[in-house]
């Protein structure tokens, strides 16, 4: 009953939207009888930039970038965090300032210049060599002098926003850590923080670690936790508005990856490099087609994790900032059809804003699960008392 009328109102909704973008669009003169075309050569209207909105939030940046106040003579004043820019250059030495001194990339500093997206389509910059956020040295003329090379080592606000929530995750699990010293929860029921992560490590260590490492869960299970936290943290505080999706960038999935790549192969044996280049029971032939395909599974495996969580964080980020474009885009055509999408985009936020942070949470576990099924594997051919669950076949790893 309930989808039945969600499907009646988002028809109504299309069938509104619909018909007021019809009307606005055949409204348009096309240049006909008596009417005279826009010259060709006729400056075009700035309007609403969704990609680079999108692009704004998505990608890194040397600052912290909340919104724009429109002043009274149409010029628009960022509310923002600036943040510490460290630059290295081997002709010029190093350098260190706050990123205000570009302000926000409209003028150069000590040579240097900020790119920004309407500074490389005014230049012609090409887009492959050049990206927005991308720091160049420059000479006195303004001009980008590609002959300096620049090492930025700027604490952007994905490493900012990183190194914030590692300390707020160490401090909270250290206060915990404290109470249980001191004997609150042990004896009785936790309480506050300790009643909320408490249920979450235990799920963590019942149903991704013992079964998937048996009588090694123990060793590996601070590492399942620390990951599963920090991912979790992470993709969580990266939802407030202003903030950096740190998830959501491929340098932060890339680390997780290799160290979990690294865990994987410190912990294989003998018998989990057997199987991969001498499969037993395998016919000859078959095995010049299925041993490159079982070592290419080696790495295959970290570049899952890699971009499985990469893709997911940064797809609910986008599909939340394209629906708030809506209201703009459809605003510009006609002001009327933008106060009718708004209530229609905001509620459609809203509910994809909820469904990420449950994504958040299982993005989390998918991360810390399959680290665990890849450490099983890893151990494969260890058959000890109490290791009844601690392998899993390929074909589980591949169903999950």
């Amino acid at each position: 009953m309930v989808l039945r009328r969600l499907k009646s109102f988002a028809a109504a909704a299309f069938i509104i939207i619909f018909t007021f973008f019809t009307g606005s669009v055949f409204a348009q003169p096309h240049g006909g009888d008596g009417e005279q075309p826009e010259p060709t050569n006729a400056p075009k209207k700035d309007g609403f930039n969704a990609k680079g909105i999108i692009f704004g939030h998505v990608l890194n940046a040397h600052e912290f970038h909340f919104l724009d106040i429109k002043k009274k003579d149409g010029s628009l004043h960022p509310i923002s965090i600036p943040l510490p820019v460290i630059i290295y250059s081997p002709g010029r030495g190093l350098e260190a300032f706050m990123s205000s001194k570009f302000e926000h990339g409209h003028h150069p500093y000590k040579n240097y210049r900020l790119l920004t997206e309407e500074y490389i389509r005014e230049h012609g910059l090409d887009e492959k060599k050049y990206s927005v956020q991308q720091i160049v040295a420059v000479n006195d003329k303004g001009e980008i002098d590609t002959s300096v090379k620049v090492y930025d080592l700027s604490l952007t606000r994905n490493v900012v926003q990183m190194l914030i929530m590692l300390l707020v995750f160490v401090w909270i699990m250290l206060k915990i850590a404290k109470r249980y010293k001191k004997g609150e929860g042990v004896l009785s029921a936790p309480n506050g923080a300790q009643g909320f992560f408490e249920p979450i490590i235990t799920f963590i260590r019942d149903e991704v670690a013992i079964p998937n490492l048996g009588r090694h869960s123990d060793k590996y299970l601070p590492y399942l936790l620390t990951v599963f936290f920090f991912i979790l943290i992470n993709s969580v505080f990266g939802l407030v508005p202003g903030t950096a999706n740190v998830t959501g960038n491929i340098a932060f999935t890339m680390v997780l990856g290799l160290i979990s790549f690294v865990v994987i192969l410190a912990s294989s044996n003998k018998h989990y490099w057997g199987h991969i280049f001498n499969p037993p029971g395998i016919p000859t032939g078959v095995k010049f087609i299925l041993v490159p395909v079982e070592f290419m599974g080696v790495f295959i495996k970290p570049m899952a994790l890699i971009i499985r969580l990469f893709a997911n964080m940064v797809a609910g980020h986008i599909i939340i900032i394209c629906l708030i474009s809506l209201i703009f885009i459809f605003g510009q055509l006609n002001p009327a059809v933008g106060y009718g999408v708004s209530p229609v985009s905001l509620a459609f936020t809203i509910f994809i804003y909820f469904i990420e942070v449950l994504v958040a949470f299982i993005q989390a576990f998918v991360f810390a699960l399959l680290t665990a099924v890849f450490i099983g594997q890893a151990r494969e051919g260890e058959h000890h008392a109490g290791d009844e669950h601690t392998t899993v076949g390929h074909d589980d790893a591949v169903m999950i």
